[in-house]
């Protein structure tokens, strides 16, 4: 078997420290790597979806309880392996008399005893791998970005996610572009520029924030470049708002948040679009005058 330390694999410590990790540390580091590593993000190396599989096998392994247990028994083997092998080094060993060894022989061999357990642990820790990897053979190795409900794997919190929308053009946002503008407010986990619309005037992405306060911090504040303006909401609104038909034009700068879906969501995207372009081109036609 191939020796992968799959704490190593995942950036975290190993050994003895490793062990003791706890679940949610073993979740975050494997999200940050995760992001590093998907497809999606490096599409001119060939090995990239390979890289990401090995990921998943080594996080898999160590969020499965059985298999970690198996995973750091035999590291624990090997670390007591190599102590062994620093108190009896090779001039010793050849300088034992016949009778000693027949003497040792009467007893149990301790390295003997030491490279059974390992293989024992070594099969039974393949059967957990196998087991695992057959199980994520029935799953996509990864999904298209505009897709994802997720990053790397692991569910996102929603209430840190926010929707960018832009209207169409030749001023159009990039992925760093956004991440630029919404460092002000934060760390930025991910964007993800979705794909378009043939019926929609606008493009859209997510952005997902380092945290709740700082993707509230960012809606309504946010507006991007004056010629292209940002339209910025939560992904989960939580303010009830009445249907885009039966509500009053928009007369302030701030975007109203609420439950809007569907067509009226892309009406009401189109609408507030529109006006923050208009303020925008008005904006800077009180510039050139003064």
């Amino acid at each position: 078997m191939e020796e992968i330390d799959h704490y190593i694999v995942l950036g975290l410590v190993t050994g003895e420290e490793g062990s003791k990790l706890t679940e949610k540390e073993i979740s975050t580091a494997y999200r940050k790597k995760a992001i590093e590593l998907h497809p999606d993000k490096n599409l001119n190396d060939p090995d990239a979806p390979a890289k990401f599989q090995k990921l998943r096998v080594s996080y898999e392994i160590l969020k499965d309880p059985k298999a970690r247990k198996e995973f750091d028994d035999l590291l624990r083997v090997r670390r007591e392996k190599k102590v062994r092998d620093k108190q009896f080094d090779a001039k010793r060993r050849r300088m034992m008399s016949d009778l000693e060894e027949r003497e040792r022989a009467s007893f149990v061999d301790p390295e003997k005893k030491a490279r059974d357990e390992e293989e024992a642990i070594m099969k039974k820790l393949a059967e957990e791998i196998a087991r695992i990897k057959a199980s994520l053979a029935k799953k996509p190795v990864f999904e298209k970005e505009e897709r994802r409900e997720n990053v790397g794997g692991v569910a996102l919190d929603k209430s840190k996610v926010l929707k960018v929308s832009w209207e169409k053009g030749d001023s159009e946002y990039s992925a760093s572009r956004l991440r630029e503008l919404f460092e002000e407010f934060g760390d930025v986990e991910d964007v993800v520029i979705k794909g378009p619309k043939k019926k929609s005037s606008c493009s859209s992405a997510l952005v997902v924030m380092g945290s709740k306060e700082d993707a509230v911090a960012a809606t309504g504040v946010m507006i991007g470049d004056l010629s292209n303006p940002l339209l910025v909401l939560p992904l989960e609104p939580t303010k009830p708002m009445p249907s885009v038909r039966a509500q009053a034009p928009v007369e302030r700068d701030e975007a109203p948040m609420g439950n809007v879906v569907g067509a009226g969501f892309q009406a009401f995207e189109d609408s507030v679009l529109d006006k923050l372009r208009k303020a925008a081109e008005k904006q800077k036609t009180n510039k050139k005058e003064t």
